[in-house]
Formats: structure tokens, C-alpha cells, sequence
């Protein structure tokens, strides 16, 4: 099992003519994913050779997003577009009503931002939106959409949701003989579609998870509401790991949403909220997949 993301997901690529969408098109299709096409109304009709990666590649590039997934079936979009087309690939998609949405663009406004995931409100929430600034979805051994590296780790038992891209990655591989079912890296910018809480209502619903990493980072609110959401409604073992615990008062640190306010946004009271529902929170990634390390092993 896996959540948002698995081995019958159809994906398209957004802006696939780019420079970083055809990278990524081809280390997706190496990894398995199953990409059935790409968007660029500019290019449309153009037939892309992706076959050195997969032998079924060779893709068509369409006008829209809904003309892409009426031919090709596609259920999952993954967009490369520069931040000033952002907005309007996503109300295109959220339009076509595509099921997933994996919005890999940094620096996108943040009113942007703001405006297509209400526009994605109003009509009902039909497409999940991950991102923007973000690193994608990947369930290993079936399908990947965005930049996550798919050689790091293999399948397995541990559901991860991370602002961090990079701390995705780093613990992806320190608990990579344990191995993931789902990786989901939701970004860190101020405003995102998809949310720790939802991954973890996600990986509570899956037989599969076992046991969930949780990283955050200083800034804003999100790791207390997952705090009190995971007092609530999970039951499986979350560690947590809050980044920026060194970082500066005042400072933006990184990620749009790193600023911290006086007490309001620290690594500290974030921790101390985790920790108070119930979540092991390490001091360092290394400690905290250490921590998820000792909890695996008592679940048998």
C-alpha cells in the first residue's frame, strides 16, 4: 500500500519541454513511474522520445491538461513551470479535475499561492495538491512524481511527510534498511496545498505505515496543529524532527515559511507541542531516525 501515490498512477508532466522537466521526466521513468505524456500549449503535438528510459516513453505533448488526461488516462500531474505561469497551470489542472497535483516550482508568490488553492476549495477539492516549492511524492518500488532521488531507499513499512526537501532525502537513507511506503514532501513556503495533517491522515488509513516520521521546521504554526491533531486522531508511532533549533530570532531562514517571532514559530515550542502529544522528537535528523529505529523494532 501507499497513500497518493502508487503503481497504477498515470502521470503527466507540466512544462515536460524544459530544461528541468525533461530531467526529471527521465529519472521519474527510471525509476518506474508511469508517464503517459506531457503539457506545453506552445509545443502541442510534438512527440518526445523518452524510450532510452522506458521502452513505452515516447510521449505526445498536449495543449492542456485536460486534453492530456482525456488521451492518455492520466490521474497525477507533476509541473515544472517557471513561478510566473504557476497559478495558471494549476487552475488548469484543478480545472481537469486531475486527482493529484505535485506543484514542484520554488519562488511562486505566495498570493499566487493563496489564490489556486482557494480556487481549488471552490470546486470542491477534487484535485490534492502538493506543493509549491517542493520535492513530490514517492511510494518506492511504484511510482514517483517529482525530484526525490528513487535510489536512496526501497520499500517498506514508514510513511514520512517533510517540509524539507533535503531532510527528506537525508532520512529516506538513514532508515533505508527499513524503507518507506510513502515519502510526501510538502514544501515550506507560507501558504501549501497539502498538509502534515493530511499525509498523516493519510498514513493512519494505510495498513501498510507502521510507524510515521514527521519533519517540520521554525516558522508559523503547522507542527502544533499536527501536534494536536495527532493527540486526537493517530494511533501509530510518530517521531518528529523540528529544523532550525540554532537559527536566528527574526531571521527568514531558507524556506519562505522559516521566520520566527519571538516565541511564536520556535523548534523549541514546536517540540514541546510534539512531545506533549505523545511524539519521540529527536534533536538532529540522525537522533530521530535513531528514535524511529528503537520504536520499529518493539513493533515486532
Amino acid at each position: 500500500m501507499a497513500i497518493f501515490l502508487d503503481e497504477n498512477s498515470r502521470i503527466i508532466v507540466q512544462g515536460i519541454t524544459g530544461a528541468e522537466g525533461t530531467k526529471h521526466t527521465q529519472r521519474m521513468l527510471k525509476a518506474g513511474a508511469k508517464i503517459v505524456g506531457g503539457v506545453n500549449a506552445r509545443k502541442a503535438g510534438q512527440e518526445l522520445d523518452f524510450t532510452e528510459f522506458s521502452p513505452e516513453a515516447m510521449l505526445t505533448v498536449y495543449g492542456t491538461v485536460a486534453e492530456a488526461m482525456e488521451k492518455t488516462g492520466a490521474n497525477v500531474s507533476v509541473a515544472f513551470v517557471p513561478p510566473r505561469f504557476t497559478k495558471d497551470a494549476v487552475i488548469e489542472a484543478v480545472d481537469a479535475a486531475v486527482g493529484l497535483l505535485v506543484v514542484i516550482t520554488e519562488g511562486v508568490p505566495v498570493h499566487d499561492t493563496a489564490e489556486f488553492w482557494a480556487y481549488a476549495s471552490s470546486k470542491g477539492n477534487k484535485t490534492r495538491i502538493v506543493g509549491p516549492n517542493c520535492p513530490g511524492v514517492i511510494s518506492p518500488g511504484k511510482s514517483n512524481a517529482g525530484i526525490i532521488p528513487a535510489d536512496i531507499t526501497g520499500p517498506g513499512p514508514i510513511g514520512l511527510v517533510s517540509k524539507s526537501g533535503t531532510l527528506t532525502y537525508q532520512m529516506m537513507y538513514e532508515l533505508r534498511d527499513i524503507g518507506f511506503s510513502t515519502a510526501v514532501g510538502i514544501g515550506g513556503d507560507p501558504v501549501i496545498g497539502t498538509t502534515h495533517i493530511d499525509a498523516l491522515e493519510a498514513f493512519e488509513a494505510d495498513p501498510d505505515t507502521k510507524a510515521i516520521v514527521m519533519i517540520g521546521e521554525i516558522g508559523g504554526d503547522a507542527e502544533e496543529r499536527a501536534a494536536a491533531y495527532i493527540k486526537e486522531h493517530v494511533t501509530k508511532p510518530v517521531v518528529g524532527y523540528v529544523a532550525g533549533f540554532t537559527a536566528p530570532e527574526g531571521k527568514t531562514m531558507g524556506h519562505a515559511g522559516a521566520i520566527v517571532s519571538g516565541s511564536s514559530g520556535t523548534a523549541e515550542a514546536k517540540k514541546e507541542a510534539l512531545e506533549a502529544a505523545g511524539v519521540s522528537v529527536g534533536k538532529t535528523p540522525s537522533e530521530t531516525a535513531r528514535l524511529m529505529r528503537e520504536i520499529y523494532q518493539q513493533l515486532g
